[in-house]
């Protein structure tokens, strides 16, 4: 197999993209892009596509593991995709998400989860769940790491809530996710993550906040927007929910490529003469016997 080169961040020589940063593109009403990385190779081309926000999600056990949820994530999994994300970042900041039992015993643990994604190149973790997190997030708010909450639908409650499915939609869940994300920017949460709320709540959560929400499928209310970015390029084409656009029909892309090289090695098109190498050609015999003789004394004798 043939090897590349590692990975030069694209993004070089611009300005990282920090807390600062988000906390003023807020203040100066500048939207906010997220969006899932899972690799170095995808993370460099997001990043100097102009990505403010890259998050190694929970969601590979999904669309890299093939499972049916997140529940089965661990922390090594997500620090090593962090890893490899970070390593193709120069500006984008970069979320390091805490899978399904890595924050929930006690803050102790949290802290200890969170920092191995830290030093795996994380800038901040984000973790999901509200008031009952709260002393959570403040533990490692107080450690010195940064923390982004997520309220709504929570797929790591999948169980517990019944699925997929919207909240927020009557007055108690409506007022219950409020007071969430309150509780969050309270326990020192630097930006909150709305998913699956009707659009009207989601903006009241934002005009409440100081801090900056992303939202997906919370509307456009939201200070910026996330997507999983294997739904954005279109690779699962059975997964159609309601807030996600595709913006290329990316299973259409790579199966023509494929068809198309499977089809060119079967023909023997490829490898053609272009993608080939070749020894270098041996010089002409006369011109190897005239290299190979010297004068000497006005006498010509021969290498040997």
């Amino acid at each position: 197999m043939s090897s590349h080169a590692p990975i030069t961040p694209a993004g070089a020589g611009r300005k990282p993209v920090t807390l600062r940063t988000l906390a003023q593109m807020k203040k100066d009403g500048q939207r906010i892009t997220m969006l899932t990385g899972y690799d170095a190779t995808f993370a460099r081309l997001l990043d100097a596509a102009g990505v403010d926000m890259i998050l190694v999600g929970d969601s590979l056990g999904m669309v890299v593991k093939g499972e049916a949820n997140t529940l089965n994530v661990s922390v090594e999994q997500m620090a090593y995709h962090t890893a490899a994300v970070a390593r193709g970042v120069a500006r984008a900041h970069v979320v390091g998400d805490m899978p399904f039992m890595s924050y929930q015993t006690s803050p102790e643990e949290a802290l200890k989860n969170a920092a191995r994604l830290l030093q795996s190149g994380a800038s901040s973790v984000k973790l999901e769940g509200g008031r009952q997190l709260a002393p959570t997030v403040a533990r490692l708010v107080e450690a010195g790491i940064p923390v982004m909450g997520h309220v709504g639908l929570m797929p790591q409650s999948v169980h517990a809530m019944g699925g997929f499915v919207v909240q927020g939609k009557d007055p108690e869940s409506r007022q219950r996710v409020l007071d969430d994300a309150v509780a969050l920017e309270a326990a020192g949460a630097y930006a909150v993550v709305l998913e699956g709320i009707p659009i009207d709540l989601a903006t009241e959560i934002t005009e409440t906040l100081a801090i900056p929400t992303i939202g997906i499928g919370a509307g456009a209310g939201c200070d910026g927007q996330v997507l999983v970015l294997y739904d954005l390029l279109g690779l699962n084409p059975d997964f159609t929910p309601k807030f996600v656009k595709k913006y290329v029909d990316g299973a259409a892309v790579v199966g023509d490529a494929v068809r198309a090289y499977v089809d060119e090695v079967k023909r023997g098109v490829f490898p053609d003469d272009d993608h080939a190498f070749h020894a270098p050609r041996p010089k002409a015999a006369a011109t190897a016997t005239k290299e190979s003789l010297t004068l000497v004394h006005g006498r010509v004798v021969g290498h040997h």
